[in-house]
């Protein structure tokens, strides 16, 4: 469900989906635990943001003391560049301010900086925050933003994810540290999954499951309304390449043979052996828990397996979709075959697939026998 509504947005540029205070918090947190001092005397960028209403801005503006930071700036874009337009009223903030302009308001976006205690009050807080208006639109694509990026030290927002793919691009040409959202499914980016193989980025310190519940500003489209507030569940991760302790924890695993005898998962107890791929030399692993401790060949596992991924325990060696990985077999002819009714169109991105005795319930491919297909994998070994 969440993936569907995900698609929709994106396909409508729906890309304003405000970011809960307390999960920024959480996110956050797992870095400082694991270092306490990573953002001291550093600048942090939260680009793609709206200050006035941003809980990036709020949450780091509030905690600029506590981090020890040395500058905090914030961007936004503007009303009129946005390709899916709301109802637009500036704030009372802006419009108080003797620069308001009402033609600005609307072609230029935002910048907000914190460095200085400029109410007087002892403190730097969320009170201090000096804005202006941007010479450009915000796109940080400019020049004008790519100047920002390149003075910042991190880089953490959550992105449009239409411009995921972009964004990213964005950051690493920076060489850069970021704390970034983004759907679940752009791990399978070929501009992104190259990225974690090589292990220049990872998942953040927040689990997958459940996805992440958003702020929205779309009255079209709402999930549930939470003190006067309309929220919407969509399937989103934090992606990082700042370390954190949870990346560290190896995970439990049991030989194969217990696998076979005790897995709680109904496809693997009771088999005599895991399945084999039909066209790639590796194993089928339908659940991360079912992982073999003792098996030294190469497996193929969900990409939900990146929520759990110890460098130190695994080593990422390619996938079915996303880095060209060549299969060990091409199939010459293959004809589609989904719950038993033979498709119209003969093709169809395969990836792995499974020999098997008949077509059953599901997607499969007629290749002169039955193959059974499974979702994208990504393909692991053990490293010891």
């Amino acid at each position: 469900m969440a993936n569907t509504k995900l698609t929709k947005a994106r396909m409508a540029k729906k890309d304003e989906f405000y970011t809960q205070y307390q999960d920024i918090e959480k996110e956050i947190s797992a870095y400082l635990e694991y270092n306490p001092d990573i953002f001291k005397g550093k600048k942090v960028l939260l680009p793609c943001d709206d200050p006035e209403w941003s809980n990036f801005t709020k949450y780091f503006s509030q905690n600029f003391e506590r981090f020890g930071l040395k500058k905090l700036i914030s961007t936004s874009y503007a009303v009129d560049s946005k390709k899916y337009k709301l109802g637009y009223q500036p704030t009372l903030f802006e419009k108080s301010d003797p620069q308001y302009d009402k033609i600005k308001t609307t072609k230029n976006g935002k910048i907000f900086t914190l460095t200085r205690d400029k109410s007087g009050d002892g403190r730097i807080d969320v009170n201090d925050l000096e804005w202006s208006y941007l010479k450009g639109d915000g796109d940080f694509n400019s020049d004008e933003i790519k100047k920002l990026r390149d003075e910042a030290d991190f880089i953490i927002t959550n992105p449009p994810f239409s411009l995921f793919r972009d964004f990213l691009t964005w950051i690493m040409e920076a060489n850069k540290q970021f704390v970034i959202v983004g759907n679940k499914n752009c791990v399978t980016y070929k501009e992104v999954f190259p990225i974690i193989k090589d292990n220049k980025m990872w998942s953040g310190r927040t689990e997958w499951s459940g996805g992440m519940w958003f702020e929205t500003k779309y009255q079209d489209d709402v999930d549930k309304v939470i003190d006067g507030v309309n929220m919407k569940n969509v399937s989103s991760i934090w992606l990082t390449n700042i370390d954190h302790g949870r990346r560290h924890n190896p995970l439990p695993l049991m030989t194969m043979m217990d696998n076979l005898k005790y897995s709680k998962h109904k496809e693997i107890r009771g088999k005599i052996s895991y399945d084999n791929y039909d066209n790639y030399d590796a194993i089928e692993i339908p659940y991360t828990d079912a992982i073999p401790s003792d098996y030294d060949g190469t497996m193929g596992v969900p990409i939900s397996f990146l929520d759990k991924y110890c460098p130190e325990q695994f080593e990422i060696v390619g996938s079915d979709a996303f880095d060209g990985t060549p299969p060990t077999k091409k199939y010459s002819n293959k004809e589609k075959v989904k719950d038993g009714k033979r498709m119209k169109s003969k093709t169809g991105t395969m990836g792995c697939v499974i020999r098997e005795k008949d077509f059953g319930s599901g997607t499969y491919f007629d290749v002169g026998y039955p193959v059974r297909a499974v979702y994208k994998r990504i393909f692991i070994r053990h490293r010891n």
